[in-house]
């Protein structure tokens, strides 16, 4: 009898990177697979890992390891650490206890970038023009002459800025990354890039040109008048060039004193004014050789500490998609009105002929009032780009150094008309893997979800933001904590999430707390010393969610001391007495009850609120202190949080509770974060909550801290039809209200559009804000019933709970381990659902009235559901 064994590893990464990634930053990069196929009862026993390592002298290295045990996801690097610059390609079989081993996986390779500050020999150099006002500097052109001295076998570029920067060698565009190096908090950690340039060297003279502005390093930031110079003066450019010639010899070319810079034909570039480019101001061929730059001015040095030099652990922003107009209207000769049909983040690329000197403004919003763009949201952010023609001919354009977020824009001074593809608009966002999708029989709830998405890739852009388009597009940490577990069933996140909570972690070190968002921008009234609960708690939950939703135990190890600091510092402030009653707090940011002009005027105590996520971030850091082998600090840390409860219950869930501690967010985070004593006052609690409900018909009165939880506290305490009443009602404030408006994100208002469809009067009014739709979560876990029922999915929860006239649902998503989906449909009584469960893991499908244990394959079920 012929034995079958698990099919070849697939999907084999390092680290959470993509495929034959350059420069990573580092040593002992971990190891993933995914087994598409195994037996019935399969259960991996041993893996092997083979490949080679090419040293930093170029030396070949074997590898070949085999390991006992089941794990496959970030598995420890089971060699000799790697060195900078050195290159690894890599295989992985597995085998079960019994039976052969399976095929070979194909190869992934990465390379380490320059891990140490003594690998660079580069200097950073810019334009003398820290001492001009703002409105005087403009973006500059910088380039480098250097001699190869025969043909190239391979070649390194090693690369970042003061500012943002696209780099060109000899007259072409390297890479396709936006706004790189992307934004860090620069005064802790400056990130590089790294590009093959091999195809773009030949032998003899060579020139490297970069493009560079301000971008977040010095631009303007920030709202009520915003900042500029944020984290320093000058702009630079960090180039170190590494190149292997044919004859086997290593050339190392840098920037230095030597280069030379000149104005370009970009006049402005900011983030939130937009870009201007005067055509007529090129320079042709300033970027290849033979290009004459006696003109041009020397530039200068400016000093670099090499220690704040990092790898990217994220992907770069990147164009992902174009969209084409929905609709053009003209408005009159030269000026057209366009609708995308979408919100989302992005710039628009033209392709126009025109006179010289003939000016073309694009200008962008997210909505229309009567009838022309609602610049008002926008508040201080311009979003106005410029392009000013040669009258060369035909040309495309799009600006180099800005972002927008809009669904509409109005283009003037065209000449002629406006034909179909001469303007598309370019959707950008961090270019990360989609991960998770959902559907159901309610088209207005799939339309929900689809906001929720496009919200997401809207406000990923390089840093977790709240919004794209106004004054501000800061990287609060109380959006992302909450919207957490939303993304992580979105995309892969780990990157971009990995990086930011360094950041994070950086700045809480610097001002003895966790900023309310990071990097850190001086804005009046928000002082980075001063701590918030649900804000700061990020440092404690954000990791807790990568863990509990990939298995990446490393972010644990990372951020730990930040995320104990945090909890630290609010015991002191709570004291013994266990209860964070005093400060400054937001509460229940943006309760519809609200008042437009003062969002943190909420009904509901924000001590409350302050306490409740005292107590939930003790109990996850005992978790996380459980999970790291940290047992004194797990023992003290659950002592903690069961203290922080008792005295949360005792304040705010007596019979004889304050008005303030008795409403719908009160009793949700109550429910939802396990801070009722007992059975008894958890009943009583949940019965005050489907009141509540009821009361309002099914319209919500929860903001930040409320609306993440509110469904899962009905659902976990007996009253999923009022769960259900709440997602699925449409009158305002309800999440369908915004679907029955024509939203295609989640706003940032319940109301961000009033009834009779004018724009919410308040300052802080955005269309794009992903934070209220942290509903997806629950919509994932209880609609569709797809839940990590272990960290990393490495156990699966499939717990359908159909309700509220929804006939059919499901949801699919790409674990650590592969594809795991379910698919259920209601008829005449009963529930059929499909389930995947992937090779490596098992399951348990948990629908009213059945509980069984499944192992991987694809299951069919149908069940009587009780009456």
């Amino acid at each position: 009898m012929t034995t079958t064994g698990p099919s070849a590893p697939e999907r084999l990464t390092l680290e959470h990177h993509v495929p034959d990634a350059l420069g990573i930053g580092t040593r002992r990069p971990r190891l993933s697979w995914v087994v598409a196929a195994a037996p019935e009862g399969y259960r991996q026993a041993r893996y092997e890992v083979r490949g080679r390592v090419v040293r930093a002298d170029g030396s070949p290295e074997e590898i070949r390891h085999r390991v006992e045990g089941g794990e496959q996801v970030l598995v420890p690097w089971p060699g000799r650490g790697l060195a900078s610059r050195e290159a690894v390609t890599v295989q992985v079989r597995v085998q079960g206890a019994s039976g052969p081993w399976s095929p070979w996986s194909t190869e992934a390779s990465a390379e380490v970038g320059l891990l140490e500050p003594s690998d660079w020999s580069a200097v950073l150099v810019g334009p003398a023009d820290a001492e001009q006002p703002p409105s005087a500097r403009r973006p500059p052109l910088i380039r480098g002459r250097f001699e190869v001295p025969d043909s190239v076998r391979s070649a390194r570029l090693y690369v970042t800025a003061h500012g943002v920067f696209e780099v060109e060698v000899n007259g072409r565009r390297v890479g396709e990354d936006v706004l790189a190096p992307g934004w860090t908090s620069y005064r802790h950690r400056l990130r590089y890039l790294t590009y093959d340039v091999t195809d773009h060297l030949r032998g003899g003279e060579n020139v490297l040109g970069a493009w560079l502005a301000d971008g977040w390093y010095r631009g303007h930031l920030g709202f009520d008048g915003g900042r500029w110079n944020v984290f320093g003066d000058d702009v630079g450019l960090l180039a170190q060039l590494e190149v292997v010639t044919d004859a086997g010899r290593v050339v190392v070319l840098t920037s230095d004193e030597s280069w030379r810079t000149a104005p370009g034909p970009i006049i402005s570039a900011q983030l939130y004014e937009g870009e201007a480019y005067d055509g007529r101001l090129e320079q042709h061929g300033w970027s290849s050789p033979g290009f004459d730059d006696t003109a041009w001015s020397p530039v200068r040095r400016i000093e670099l500490d090499g220690a704040l030099l990092v790898a990217p652990h994220g992907p770069p922003v990147r164009c992902t998609e174009e969209l084409a107009p929905a609709h053009i209207l003209e408005r009159e000769p030269g000026r057209y009105l366009l609708d995308f049909g979408q919100n989302h983040a992005g710039r628009l690329r033209v392709r126009v002929a025109g006179p010289a000197g003939t000016t073309i403004r694009l200008r962008h919003a997210e909505v229309l009032e009567d009838g022309e763009l609602c610049t008002r949201p926008l508040r201080g952010a311009t979003s106005t780009d410029v392009l000013i023609l040669d009258g060369g001919g035909e040309r495309e354009w799009e600006p180099r150094f800005t972002m927008h977020g809009f669904r509409y824009a109005e283009i003037s001074g065209w000449p002629g008309e406006l034909r179909p593809g001469d303007v598309v608009s370019r959707v950008h966002h961090s270019d990360m893997p989609r991960r998770g999708w959902f559907w159901c029989s309610e088209p207005d709830v799939e339309r929900l979800h689809e906001n929720v998405v496009w919200s997401m890739r809207s406000n990923f852009v390089d840093v977790p933001t709240d919004c794209p388009q106004r004054d501000e597009r800061f990287g609060w940490t109380g959006d992302m904590q909450v919207f957490a577990p939303t993304a992580s069933f979105l995309y892969g996140v780990n990157g971009v999430l990995d990086d930011w909570l360094r950041s994070l972690a950086a700045e809480q070190e610097e001002y003895g707390t966790v900023p309310w968002y990071v990097p850190y921008v001086p804005s009046p009234g928000w002082d980075p010393t001063v701590p918030g609960a649900l804000w700061g708690d990020a440092a404690v939950l954000v990791p807790w969610t990568l863990y509990e939703r990939t298995g990446d135990t490393g972010v644990l190890r990372q951020q730990y001391a930040s995320a104990r600091a945090w909890v630290d510092q609010v015991e002191s402030l709570a004291g013994p007495d266990r209860l964070w009653d005093s400060g400054f707090q937001l509460g229940d940011w943006l309760d519809p009850t609200a008042p437009p002009d003062d969002p943190a005027q909420a009904v509901t105590d924000p001590y409350l609120v302050a306490t409740a996520y005292f107590a939930y971030s003790a109990r996850r850091l005992a978790e996380t202190a459980d999970v790291l082998g940290e047992a004194d600090d797990a023992r003290r840390y659950r002592a903690l949080a069961d203290e922080v409860r008792d005295a949360f219950a005792k304040s705010y869930l007596a019979p004889d509770a304050p008005g303030d501690a008795r409403t719908q967010t009160a009793c949700s985070l109550a429910l939802a974060l396990d801070l009722c004593p007992d059975e008894p006052t958890r009943e009583r609690v949940g019965e005050m909550l489907a009141a509540l409900v009821r009361t309002t018909g099914g319209t919500i009165s929860t903001g930040f801290a409320g609306t993440p939880a509110i469904c899962d506290a009905l659902s976990g305490s007996g009253h999923l039809a009022e769960a259900y009443t709440l997602l699925l009602e449409r009158r305002c404030p309800s999440w369908l209200y915004a679907v029955t408006m024509g939203a295609t994100t989640v706003w940032e208002r319940w109301d961000s559009i009033l009834p009779d469809g004018s724009v919410n009067p308040g300052d802080m009014t955005s269309f794009n804000h992903y934070a209220l739709g942290a509903v997806a979560d629950w919509m994932h876990r209880v609609v569709a019933g797809l839940a990590p029922d272990a960290p990393g999915y490495r156990r699966i929860r499939f717990a359908p709970r159909p309700g509220g006239g929804i006939t059919s649902a499901g949801a699919r998503h790409e674990t650590p381990y592969g594809t795991a989906a379910i698919d259920w449909r209601c008829d005449d009584g009963h529930v059929t659902v499909r389930l995947r469960v992937p090779v490596g893991t098992t399951a348990v499908l948990d629908l009213p009235g059945l509980r069984r244990q499944l192992g991987h394959g694809v299951h069919d079920v149908t069940h009587r559901l009780p009456a």
